[in-house]
This record gives C-alpha cells, sequence and structure tokens, in this order.
C-alpha cells in the first residue's frame, strides 16, 4: 500500500490545520493577551497547551520514546476515533477487528461510515491469523487487535502479531490498555522498527486514573503528525496534564498496586474454580477473569440484587453464560464470594 503518507486520507492530507494561539506561542512567561482569555481567576483561566509539552516530556523519559512519538488523547478512544478518520475513506475503505473484542473499535468505525469486519478468534480465544488474512483486502487501512484483549483476558503470541506486521501494508493497531497486567512483552519498543504500527496504552487501568481521561498512542511520527492535525485545539484539559503529570511521578505506587491486584486474581481464581456453578475460568493477563458460569443471566442478577456489578458477556462471540469480573480490593472480592456462596445455597 505504500508510505504513511500514501494512506492518509486525501482530503486530511491536503488540509490546512486549524492554528491556535498557543500553538504559534511556547513560552510561559509573558502578558497573554493572544487568545481571548479572561484575565482573571488563574490558573484556570488560561487554556492548556496543546501539544502537552511537558507530560510527553516526563512520558517520553519513562517509555524510552520520543516525544515526536507520542500521541495523547481523551481516552484512547480519542485515537481509535482519530486513526479511522485520518486513514479511512467513507463507504471505501474497511477496518479488520477481531471478535469478541473492545467495542468501541465497531462504534467509532459506524460513526465515521466504515465497514468493520469481524474475524472470530479460535476457540481457545488465540489468533485466527489466516483468517485475519483471508478477510482482509486492498481496501483494508486499519486491523486493530486488543492485546490482553477485552473481554477474554489473553494476550497474543509475538510471532503472530509479528507475522501480522510482515504481510499487512496498512495501519496495525495494538491496544495494550492491561499490558501492565501481563508478563508477556508488549510491541511498545517495536514502534522505532515499523513504519505502520500504532501503540495504544492508558494510565485509566494499571495507573488508576480512569476518571482523569488520558489516553496515549505511540507510533511513526508521520502517524502521530496527522492525528495532531485534525485533534481538537485543545483535547486534553489542565486538570488531566495536571493530574497525569502528579500520577506519573508514583510509579512504584502504582507497580506495587498492580502486583497487589494480579496476586488477588489469582486468589480468586483459585476461590472460584471451588464454586459448583463455575464451569471455566479462562486464563488472564488482565486486571479481571472471564468466568463461564451454568447460568450467566441469574448470577449476575444474583449479584446485581446484592449491589454486586460484574459485566454479562454472554452475547459476545464464544463466551456464552460468561461474567466478566474486575479484580476489586481484598475487601471486594470477599463480598463478591460471599455474594456467590450464598447464591450456591439459594439455589440448592
Amino acid at each position: 500500500m505504500g508510505s504513511v503518507n500514501s494512506l492518509i486520507r486525501k482530503n486530511v492530507r491536503d488540509l490546512k490545520p486549524y492554528s491556535s494561539a498557543r500553538d504559534e506561542y511556547e513560552g510561559e512567561s509573558a502578558v497573554f493577551l493572544d487568545a481571548n482569555e479572561n484575565p482573571y481567576f488563574p490558573p484556570l483561566n488560561r487554556y492548556p497547551d496543546p501539544r502537552q509539552r511537558a507530560l510527553k516530556i516526563k512520558i517520553s523519559d519513562m517509555r524510552s520514546v520520543n516525544q515526536d512519538n507520542i500521541f495523547l488523547g481523551n481516552g484512547s478512544d480519542e485515537a481509535i476515533d482519530l486513526l479511522i478518520r485520518a486513514f479511512c475513506e467513507p463507504g471505501r475503505d474497511n477496518i479488520v477487528s477481531i471478535d469478541p473484542s473492545y467495542g468501541m473499535y465497531e462504534v467509532a468505525a459506524s460513526i465515521n461510515g466504515v465497514e468493520y469486519r469481524k474475524v472470530p478468534l479460535k476457540d481457545d480465544f488465540g489468533l485466527d491469523t489466516l483468517a485475519i488474512r483471508e478477510g482482509s483486502d486492498s481496501n483494508t487501512r486499519i486491523i486493530f487487535l486488543c492485546s490482553p484483549n477485552n473481554p477474554t483476558g489473553n494476550s497474543f503470541g509475538y510471532a503472530d502479531i509479528n507475522g501480522i506486521l510482515k504481510w499487512f501494508g496498512g495501519i496495525l493497531v495494538v491496544d495494550e490498555a492491561y499490558i501492565d497486567f501481563s508478563d508477556k512483552p508488549g510491541f511498545l519498543p517495536e514502534i522505532d522498527l515499523r513504519e505502520k504500527l500504532v501503540v495504544l496504552q492508558t494510565l485509566s487501568k494499571a495507573w488508576g486514573r480512569a476518571g482523569i481521561r488520558l489516553g496515549m498512542a505511540f507510533g511513526n511520527e508521520d502517524i502521530i503528525r496527522v492525528m495532531n492535525k485534525i485533534k481538537p485545539p485543545y483535547n486534553i484539559n489542565s486538570l488531566t496534564i495536571r493530574e497525569a503529570m502528579n500520577t506519573l511521578e508514583k510509579e512504584d505506587e502504582k507497580n506495587k498496586r498492580v502486583e497487589q491486584i494480579i496476586k488477588t486474581r489469582n486468589k480468586l481464581s483459585g476461590k472460584l474454580a471451588e464454586l459448583p456453578m463455575v464451569r471455566r475460568i479462562y486464563p488472564s493477563d488482565a486486571n479481571f477473569l472471564l468466568v463461564q458460569v451454568d447460568d450467566a443471566d441469574a448470577v449476575y442478577n444474583h449479584l446485581s440484587a446484592n449491589n454486586i456489578i460484574v459485566r454479562n458477556r454472554s452475547q459476545a462471540r464464544g463466551c456464552e453464560n460468561c461474567i466478566r469480573i474486575t479484580i476489586g480490593t481484598g475487601k471486594e472480592v470477599e463480598l463478591l464470594l460471599e455474594a456467590l456462596n450464598n447464591y450456591r445455597t439459594e439455589t440448592n
């Protein structure tokens, strides 16, 4: 398919981007009379840095990635949407992804008028790389792979993903939202070697900052440049930037919490295996477990009645009678197990 630039939609490639006042001036100590801001009520009277320079420097140092290879979005969802808008011509191009997987890929494709093709995972939730290739054609512009995958919890093999990179001429997006909970290597170190690879990560999971909505996309400079070209001028607000800067100072605490969540996940898996309504517990590299039970609707309703909210994923392909359980605190897991034991008593 050619270079990254040749994949960009012509109207996007020809677009003259909006230039904000703060794009044109990079300093901090000045009399700002350029952006029609209110001169009172500092510091939030000022627009945030549209390029998030200080935050990108910190992420660059932590991830050993050049700042020009980083895009910051309002959650990873913004990055997903922008990638589709940049590279997929509505009504002509298509996207290929796996099924089941994160639902926003399909939603974003539909919003943008782009065909979305689902390739079923294997029975063990592994990648069917041959089916992915057969499901792609000359108009396939993006392949989305979530690894570790949601809702299945498993990571995909390096060789399988690398194999797709070798033959696919479009943009391969590897969504690593749960990578911190996995002992398998991610693809971030590959972005310097792979022109059309994009890796998505987030502060929502391991870092515990879902509420600030900060997603990260790492990729080739040409990919990041076009995403910055079409994003809203001030897509990351000042409060999010400040909280993210503070959060990234606490990597040791994050690592301890991740270790704690993994231990709790493993303990919960063992306890669930003892319950008679549990049919199968799928291996997980994430902060959740996909659990097959005898009657997912009944279990879900019972837990909900006890103010314990899980996800019923029975409608997802290959997930019949499955519930997805996020790993909570030790106390929350105790309440979950107590409720499940009560379900066992009530149904006996």
